[in-house]
């Protein structure tokens, strides 16, 4: 099984009523070298301007984005050929994330390659620190790529926090 962290940036808080402005996907494997971006087109009229600003990218550049049906198939084709297995989807913050790619792959696909359920990063530290409270220290603590709300640098930098994980003794499949 390999492990794919992923980033979203989106336009608004919850998928359909906003748009997935881009998302970022890496393989985690010692290198990091491979890597995903999807920037899609928007599918809905409503923004919120500062949800957006996040990104880096105007609205009028969002709008000249792919096509999500292409992308997400896109996406899919690379899953499928970068994974050992059926992929496990791993994200900072899987209950942002994950809704935005579950419903896209839905939406476009009408299957999500990644199954039903992802890993969060923060818990697994917290699980090996048998300590609840530290969910936000591994982000200081591990990431080396500079965090600036490019998914593919955000995935790298997450990907490398559970590289640090791994080598403090998290059994985690390295492919």
């Amino acid at each position: 099984m390999s492990y794919i962290i992923v980033d979203v940036e989106a336009d608004g808080p919850i998928p359909g009523k906003y748009s997935m402005v881009c998302f970022g996907a890496v393989v985690l494997e010692p290198s990091l070298s491979k890597t995903f971006l999807g920037r899609v087109k928007p599918i809905s009229y409503e923004w919120k301007s500062d949800a957006l600003a996040v990104s880096g990218y105007t609205r009028e550049e969002h709008e000249n984005f792919d096509d999500p049906a292409k992308v997400m198939s896109a996406f899919a084709d690379w899953l499928k050929t970068t994974s050992i297995g059926k992929p496990t989807f791993i994200s900072d913050n899987v209950a942002f994330d994950w809704q935005w790619i579950n419903f896209y792959f839905h939406s476009y696909l009408q299957r999500n390659p990644f199954g039903f359920s992802g890993r969060r990063i923060g818990d697994l530290y917290c699980g090996m620190k048998m300590d609840t409270g530290l969910n936000s220290e591994w982000k200081s603590k591990f990431r080396r790529t500079k965090h600036d709300h490019n998914p593919v640098n955000d995935a790298k930098g997450n990907a490398e926090a559970l590289l640090a994980m791994a080598r403090m003794g998290l059994k985690i499949p390295l492919k």
